[in-house]
């Protein structure tokens, strides 16, 4: 179950990782696509789920509910993880959120809902994780549409599925947005972290490298929202400092890996994941051509070998959402 691959090769991975993967948009190695700009809609109604997507939510949920895990007294972040220990080795496959786009949908009008449980990019692991975890404390069978009603909840600004703009592209939004509702708690500050008040501007500035971006009313509502975001600080916890805060850390608690490219807030994302030996790692779903996995390294380790990385970004998730 705890299957931790070997710190020299997770070293190994982090150095490519900062060598090569940082060079892409942002969060691009989870979300974001180089591909063809589409014109016209497509379904916005999330397809069937495949016989193997249906069955890994109803085991994973029956193996939270044997465990105890679903019980409300117990922290949602366990429940997420003990979920990620079950996609262990499960793909990583990037864009597939984009998929829409290269079909012929318009990023105009209100996104398809992509789900999956049989493959992740790094974003996708965290909210499907957390989703798996809340369907599992709800009543009765556990369903597909509840799944992606948990998902859409955490993907989109307000919880509301409408155009790309819609999506929270930048994960400090991501975190700041599921704060207001409920959702998680950013714990950044309270750990000693520092502002970081940069403006992002990263999507705006590299227009080609978002197909979406072609289309001008998309580009100008990306635009105001990153104006929007300069009044939202992300508190970072600097990688020196990591060390003497990992024991505040839970087991669950997400991580966003802050960046010091321009424009930009954080390059991937994860949970924090405490194994038995007592040490705190990650599980994550990496780059391209990898699988679920937790890190041999431990959460400072593993940061410090992103060339361009400046800390994390923290937040804890919270069972139910505000009213």
């Amino acid at each position: 179950m705890n299957q931790l691959i070997s710190r020299r090769a997770a070293v190994r991975r982090m150095v490519a990782f900062a060598a090569v993967g940082l060079a892409a948009p942002a969060l691009s190695a989870c979300r974001q696509d180089p591909g063809i700009e589409a014109e016209d809609a497509v379904s916005t109604m999330a397809a069937p789920p495949g016989a193997a997507d249906s069955a890994r939510l109803a085991q994973w949920v029956d193996t939270l509910r044997r465990e105890g895990l679903a019980d409300s007294g117990r922290p949602l972040g366990l429940a997420a993880v003990r979920v990620g220990e079950l996609a262990q080795g499960t793909p990583y496959e990037a864009y597939t959120l984009e998929e829409y786009l290269k079909a012929g949908g318009s990023p105009s009008r209100t996104e398809p809902l992509t789900l999956s449980l049989t493959k992740f990019d790094c974003v996708s692991l965290v909210e499907a994780c957390l989703a798996v975890a809340r369907v599992a404390r709800a009543e009765g069978d556990p369903g597909w549409d509840a799944f992606g009603r948990e998902m859409e909840k955490m993907r989109y600004r307000a919880g509301l599925r409408e155009g790309y703009v819609s999506r929270l592209h930048y994960f400090s939004e991501w975190i700041s947005d599921g704060a207001e509702r409920g959702l998680v708690r950013p714990l950044g500050e309270e750990l000693g972290g520092m502002p970081d008040d940069r403006p992002l501007r990263f999507m705006s500035s590299n227009p080609d490298s978002y197909p979406a971006m072609a289309t001008p009313e998309v580009a100008k509502g990306i635009a105001e929202m990153e104006r929007a975001l300069d009044f939202s600080p992300r508190w970072v916890i600097l990688t020196a400092d990591i060390p003497g805060i990992a024991d505040s850390l839970e087991s669950g608690d997400v991580l966003a890996f802050a960046t010091s490219i321009a424009g930009l807030d954080v390059t991937h994302s994860a949970f924090a994941y405490r194994s038995p030996d007592g040490v705190m790692r990650v599980l994550h779903a990496p780059l391209s051509g990898g699988v679920v996995e937790i890190t041999g390294t431990t959460v400072h380790e593993y940061v410090t070998a992103i060339r361009t990385a400046t800390g994390i970004l923290v937040a804890r998730p919270l069972p139910e959402a505000a009213a």
